[in-house]
């Protein structure tokens, strides 16, 4: 039988003996030499070389078995086949492709059968090779009567692996209507298997989740457990992605009674632990995660870094460290993912004593310290107030990336340092790294707090010189411009951007700047034309907008977005919680100032000053004091501008010898 050529640099070789070379990425693999027909060796009988050739390709020395293999004459199919997997296994897909292409070339005798097609077609998956996939699916048409189960599993494979790694331009080339047909394909091939194992049904769910088509795998997970075919490990693992991403509670709940009872094969495997404790921590389900999690009678550091993340990833940074020390008291060898884990829970806590203790213990366990674990500690430092030990290791750090620099930077102006910031990224820049999205914010957001013009101006220019743009880039130069006094130019910009290329923020920005230079009718304007483009306000929106309708005395208005915020479960938002507080106040209705004040679940320095503020303003000192007495039991320090507002309150009911008194211990502390 003829063969069809693949589309492959090789060329077959002439009847006589002949060279071929072939390349691999292992550098102390050299070329071979192929001879088709070398002297026969009677000593070695088939299975004992089969046996070989697999054992050698186990050690991972592809190329000594190829040496072997060139010395018998005519191979059986097996042994080609027994090679071709030997370079998939060691991970040389290309290498098995050119193999495969001698295989069909070197002799009519050589026969391929499933194996080789099969093993084949995953070399074709790993490699993306869609255009040699489709010719080796033709192969096996014209070679094989009744293809075998495995020979349609790995087809299946290869289109769902290759349909969703590669992008429809890609693909264009060769299939006419690729839109149409890209997501019909791969269930035609499904559709026409008669017998489907678990292989299959596994490898359709995972072809629908990798295509974020979440639905249709769930439905493929109910009719494969309706035609009583039993779940795999795999299956599980396949599944949990696309629960989690149509965030569905009800199914994770029958899942996890599921996984119970599916037994120790997949309540202690590792992928199956990690991927279900994955699943339920995005889905917020902390309690299902640790019950997994406490089940599984065997860790890894893998399923420890998954429960550990997911309590990061829910901001319980607490639970977080507790596993952490867990772990360790247990001998728990960590690897970086753990150590960055850690970091990034203590920068969550901002406590430095944590962050000092921590730190020795990442060096005194790791021998060289990673780059990716040295921007972390950078991180948790500044996040605890230490700018100034974060700086002195970022200074004394052998190697540095743009990450190194752009952490240093923000940490700077984070910090109120901005000057420093700015000073930083000159020096990033002498040492040849190239400024990015990053580095841009942290620039926009230090001329903004220095109102320094001349910085922002000649940011933008960069921006628009180099054709720079990300996510939010607006937002940060409309905010650069209103606060550098600039508000024309913050307008002209915002009005430049077409309406569906504003986001939220830049929104925001806008509201925001005009109100801060108190244009506060034009704010107001600008909040309806959002509304009119179904942009949603969120807290800081209305955060902008509120302090507007108490400057304007439209209390209506104000009332309006108290309604919203209710409605949208911001009030308890405390950043709008004291917006309305203030509103409230400054429109005379202190009774709604003070009902709005007790709703508000976490009050910060801020919340109880604005509310001081309101009852000196209406001559309640009495009130004011009482009030910053609770501040003070509470827990949270009063800074400079609190103690302002008391002594005001103060000033205005008379109450002289109680503001001497707050007015000494002021200056005591």
């Amino acid at each position: 039988m003829a063969s069809s050529a693949l589309p492959l640099p090789i060329s077959p070789p002439s009847t006589t003996p002949s060279t071929v070379s072939t390349a691999n990425n292992n550098p102390s693999h050299s070329s071979t030499t192929i001879i088709c027909s070398p002297p026969p060796n009677p000593t070695l009988r088939t299975p004992s070389i089969r046996s070989r050739l697999s054992r050698i390709c186990q050690q991972g020395q592809p190329h000594v078995a190829r040496q072997l293999f060139d010395t018998i004459s005519q191979p059986k199919t097996v042994l080609w086949n027994t090679i071709i997997i030997g370079y998939i296994c060691n991970n040389m897909p290309y290498e098995a492709l050119l193999f495969y292409s001698l295989m069909k070339s070197c002799s009519s005798l050589t026969k391929c059968d499933s194996y080789t097609y099969s093993s084949v077609l995953k070399a074709c998956a790993l490699s993306s090779n869609f255009r040699t996939g489709k010719a080796v699916h033709c192969h096996f048409i014209r070679g094989l009567t009744y293809p075998s189960r495995i020979v349609y599993n790995a087809l299946l494979n290869f289109y769902a692996t290759c349909m969703s790694s590669m992008d429809n331009k890609e693909m264009g080339g060769y299939i006419e209507g690729f839109d149409y047909v890209k997501h019909d394909l791969v269930c035609k091939v499904f559709n026409m298997m008669r017998k489907r194992d678990v292989v299959a049904w596994n490898t359709m769910i995972l072809w629908y989740v990798k295509t974020e088509r979440y639905l249709e795998a769930v439905k493929l997970f109910r009719n494969m457990m309706k035609t009583g075919i039993k779940q795999s490990a795999v299956s599980f693992v396949n599944i949990f992605p696309a629960i989690s991403g149509l965030e569905d509670y009800n199914n994770a709940e029958v899942l996890f009674g599921m996984l119970l009872k599916s037994g120790d094969e997949c309540v202690d495997n590792f992928f199956v632990v990690s991927s279900a404790i994955s699943m339920f921590a995005e889905l917020g389900c902390l309690d299902f995660a640790r019950k997994i999690f406490d089940n599984c009678s065997l860790r890894n550091i893998e399923i420890w870094n998954t429960m550990i993340g997911g309590y990061l990833q829910n901001n319980v940074p607490v639970e977080g460290i507790k596993l952490f020390i867990q772990a360790m008291e247990l001998g728990t060898v960590f690897d970086d993912v753990t150590f960055l884990s850690a970091l990034i829970a203590v920068s969550q806590l901002q406590q430095l004593h944590l962050a000092e203790q921590l730190h020795a213990y990442v060096i005194k366990n790791e021998r060289k310290l990673p780059l990716m674990v040295a921007n972390a500690i950078l991180v948790m430092y500044s996040r605890c107030g230490s700018i100034h030990t974060s700086f002195e290791i970022f200074d004394k750090m052998p190697v540095r990336d743009v990450i190194s620099w752009n952490t240093m930077v923000s940490a700077f102006v984070q910090n109120g340092l901005d000057d420093e910031g700015l000073l930083l990224v000159y020096e990033m820049q002498k040492q040849g790294f190239l400024v990015d999205s990053v580095t841009v914010t942290a620039i926009l957001s230090a001329a903004s707090n220095l109102r320094n013009r001349e910085i922002g101006k000649q940011t933008h220019a960069y921006l628009l010189r180099h054709g720079i743009k990300f996510q939010g880039m607006d937002s940060y130069i409309i905010d650069m411009y209103a606060k550098s006094g600039l508000i024309r130019y913050s307008q002209i910009l915002f009005e430049k951007s077409t309406s569906s290329n504003r986001d939220q923020a830049t929104w925001n920005a806008m509201i925001a700047g005009l109100a801060q230079n108190g244009l506060i009718e034009e704010a107001i304007v600008v909040f309806r034309k959002m509304l009119q483009q179904n942009v949603v306000p969120n807290a800081v929106t209305l955060a902008s907008v509120l302090p507007a309708c108490s400057l304007m005395g439209n209390i209506d208005l104000g009332k309006q977005l108290h309604g919203f915020s209710v409605r949208n479960l911001l009030d308890s938002n405390v950043f709008v919680g004291t917006a309305l507080v203030d509103m409230y106040s400054k429109s005379g209705a202190l009774k709604l100032a003070e009902n709005m004040f007790s709703k508000i679940p976490e009050k910060n320095s801020v919340t109880y000053t604005t509310m001081i503020l309101a009852y000196g303003q209406h001559g309640l000192g009495e009130q004011a004091l009482t009030l910053f007495s609770s501040m003070q039991v509470s827990g949270i320090q009063p800074d400079a501008i609190t103690f302002v507002a008391v002594l005001s309150a103060c000033g205005y009911a008379g109450l002289v010898d109680e503001g001497l008194h707050i007015f000494y211990s002021m200056e005591r502390e």
